[in-house]
């Protein structure tokens, strides 16, 4: 797809110090901000990006959609980026950032609107199917339609090491079902499925199936480590 560049960055390759090494692009989670701006920088350049678009992720179900190319500017020039895990947009070189450590970046792409998106879903997002909810925040703002939606689930915790010891108070009982013996979840599946739910063919999903906790040579992982970075998933329009 050549009207689009997509990236899930690793944790290489950048500036910052155990325990958020090195290419951590949180200014939330402690590490030095002057090493984040630099790391935010190798991102953009590597992008070439005009705009790089950041959201203030609180595990919720908002959804920001940029329209216009001076929107996000003017969101922010006043202060942090406004809150939102899921980013929108239509706008040519503006590149939507989630950042994770465990959690699932998804990315969604309208092929024949050229509308693309990028989603911050940790369990909380699963919960409240912030998949769906972007998928209809696109028909609505950009008339998308779900079957010309492409997706993919990034590197992300994967069923191995999903355990939810407390899964009866924390997710609800239509969840369960994709619960094994041992209280792990298989979050990916849950994601795939609501991805078709709201109409994205099956052909049209794609998963990593990496999971960021055995991998935490090349991903950062909350689960792993606690005190740690965000890694970058990337997507916009050229």
């Amino acid at each position: 797809m050549p009207e689009i560049r997509h990236a899930v960055f690793t944790r290489n390759d950048g500036y910052s110090r155990k325990p958020y090494d090195s290419l951590n692009t949180s200014f939330g989670v402690g590490d030095d901000p002057e090493n984040v701006r630099r790391n935010r920088l190798v991102i953009q350049d590597g992008f070439n990006a005009d705009t790089l678009v950041f959201a203030r992720q609180v595990h919720g179900a908002d959804i920001l959609v940029v329209t216009r190319k001076d929107e996000f500017r003017l969101l922010t020039e006043s202060g942090p980026p406004p809150v939102g895990d899921a980013l929108v947009t239509n706008v040519r070189n503006h590149f939507l950032v989630v950042q994770v450590a465990d959690c699932q970046p998804v990315f969604l792409y309208d092929t024949a609107r050229q509308v693309a998106a990028n989603i911050h879903s940790g369990w909380r997002g699963s919960v409240s199917n912030i998949i769906g909810r972007t998928i209809r925040t696109m028909q609505k703002e950009f008339g998308t339609a779900a079957g010309d939606i492409v997706a993919s689930v990034g590197p992300s915790l994967g069923p191995c090491c999903a355990e939810f010891i407390n899964y009866r108070r924390e997710i609800p009982q239509n969840l369960w079902q994709y619960k094994n013996s041992d209280h792990h979840f298989d979050f990916w599946a849950i994601s795939r499925d609501q991805l078709a739910a709201a109409g994205v063919p099956q052909q049209n999903i794609y998963l990593s199936d990496m999971c960021t906790r055995c991998n935490t040579d090349l991903f950062f992982s909350y689960r792993g480590e606690k005190i740690t970075g965000r890694f970058a998933a990337v997507i916009g329009l050229q």
